[in-house]
């Protein structure tokens, strides 16, 4: 499958943290062309291994992305069948008043994301932001009709097709992070070219948006010598400084810092340099939101290193990235694999 259909795929599945069974349905099915070495974990993890050449006790690198999105959870259905919600992750209610919802109930129901129109606000109301506990969802449902298909605790999604822009970008819903995902199986696809001396575990984790709680009991039972993670960073944009964001089309972002081993980062960046792929450095003062906290500090340590697909207008239903950045990003990590052998694992303790 083409990289960009795959990415049109994975990201228009349903898969709110905690709930995401569609997808890892789909990251099975995928996985299957490349090993049959897979299995489920107890949360919900999907672990594949792919070996490397030879026999006996190998090193291994466990490559992690997130397959859960954020969302919403029922907490209410009103008089007039208005449902009310709670956010699972880090939504912001700027972004969805008057957008497509689906209600994921005893079936998926199309609604809409309301809210009191600007000519009843009293002007002190019309200059904020409306909080998520004062929007509602309408399904053009009666209050009976909506509880007979709907519970509490039920979740919804913004309703969304991805959708390709010029220059290679596109957009849509939950790049964050079954891009990293894409940036996986781009991977598996360049080993299958070449020849690699360690295991490699494959892991779509889930519920990273609510506190990275996959990587951590994955990483746990794989206790692997290496771990990268894969995921999303800003993309620049009007508005941000460059500090912070990095050029879509440029390469994968590498990142350095305290939740970063000295020496992974330095093979993702040799790798880079050797092989002539684009890449960007991003400098993280502390742990970052992603798998890689978790990753770096489970059981004795683990030697972890990032790798970041640019972003823009993250935590939206329009976030929008670069397919070279997704493909180069898989290239990288195929090559760093390469790069990892016994001796590069024994040098890890090596300061």
């Amino acid at each position: 499958m083409k990289t960009k259909d795959l990415l049109k795929r994975i990201t228009e599945l349903t898969g709110v943290s905690g709930y995401e069974h569609q997808v890892q349905k789909f990251v099975i099915e995928e996985l299957h062309k490349y090993t049959t070495d897979i299995k489920t974990d107890v949360l919900g993890n999907v672990i594949a291994m792919i070996p490397g050449e030879g026999t006996g006790k190998k090193p291994s690198v466990m490559v992690a992305a997130h397959a859960d999105e954020i969302g919403f959870m029922i907490t209410k259905i009103e008089k007039g069948g208005f449902v009310r919600v709670t956010s699972v992750g880090g939504i912001d209610p700027r972004t969805v008043i008057a957008q497509e919802v689906i209600v994921h109930g005893k079936e998926d129901l199309l609604g809409i994301f309301g809210a009191k129109p600007p000519h009843l606000l009293s002007p002190d109301d019309s200059k904020k932001a409306i909080p998520l506990d004062e929007l509602f969802i309408d399904l053009g449902m009666t209050e009976e009709q909506v509880k007979a298909l709907v519970r509490i605790g039920d979740t919804a999604t913004i309703k969304r097709s991805t959708t390709s822009l010029l220059g290679k970008h596109i957009s849509g819903k939950a790049m964050d992070d079954r891009a990293g995902l894409v940036v996986l199986f781009e991977m598996l696809k360049e080993l299958k070219k070449i020849r690699f001396q360690c295991d490699v575990y494959f892991v779509s984790t889930i519920q990273e948006e609510v506190g990275v709680r996959g990587a951590m009991t994955s990483t746990y039972g794989i206790v692997p010598d290496v771990g990268i993670a894969v995921d999303v960073c800003h993309g620049e944009m009007p508005g941000v400084p460059s500090d912070v964001a990095f050029e879509l089309g440029k390469g994968p972002v590498i990142a350095y810092g305290p939740n970063i081993h000295n020496k992974v980062y330095h093979v993702l960046v040799n790798a880079a340099k050797e092989e002539n792929i684009p890449y960007q450095i991003e400098v993280s003062q502390g742990p970052t939101g992603t798998d890689a906290r978790a990753m770096q500090i489970t059981r004795s340590g683990v030697a972890t290193g990032l790798l970041s697909i640019p972003l823009r207008y993250m935590h939206t239903s329009v976030e929008t990235l670069s397919l070279k950045d997704v493909s180069n990003g898989g290239k990288l990590l195929a090559k760093t694999i390469q790069r990892i052998d016994s001796s590069f694992v024994e040098g890890l303790t090596c300061y």
